[in-house]
């Protein structure tokens, strides 16, 4: 499948951008391109490879969870613009 001209402006127009003829040319060569790999890539021979999700054997990266202290909210309120009672103070976002 080849992407046209007409496909690049009809892309263009949908997310609002404006290209002049050179970048029109420009994207249309390198979006055949990249499909032409791809489609170079789909005939490699991978039978007998088994999928994977990632190139590493990763198992469980995460860390164990430890108990830790914590900030204490006066160290947390510190740095904060505004306070009010013992909480952050923000701006109301929601009308009723």
């Amino acid at each position: 499948m080849k992407v046209t001209r007409k496909d690049v402006e009809t892309v263009a127009v949908l997310s609002r951008l404006e290209m002049d003829e050179a970048a029109m040319d420009k994207f249309t060569g390198q979006f055949n391109a990249i499909l032409d790999y791809v489609d170079m890539l789909s005939k490699v021979d991978t039978e007998g490879v088994e999928p994977t999700a990632h190139v590493l054997n990763l198992k469980n990266v995460m860390r164990t969870d430890e108990v830790k202290p914590s900030l204490s909210r006066d160290q947390a309120l510190s740095n904060a613009p505004e306070q009010e009672d013992g909480y952050f103070k923000v701006p109301k976002i929601i009308d009723n």
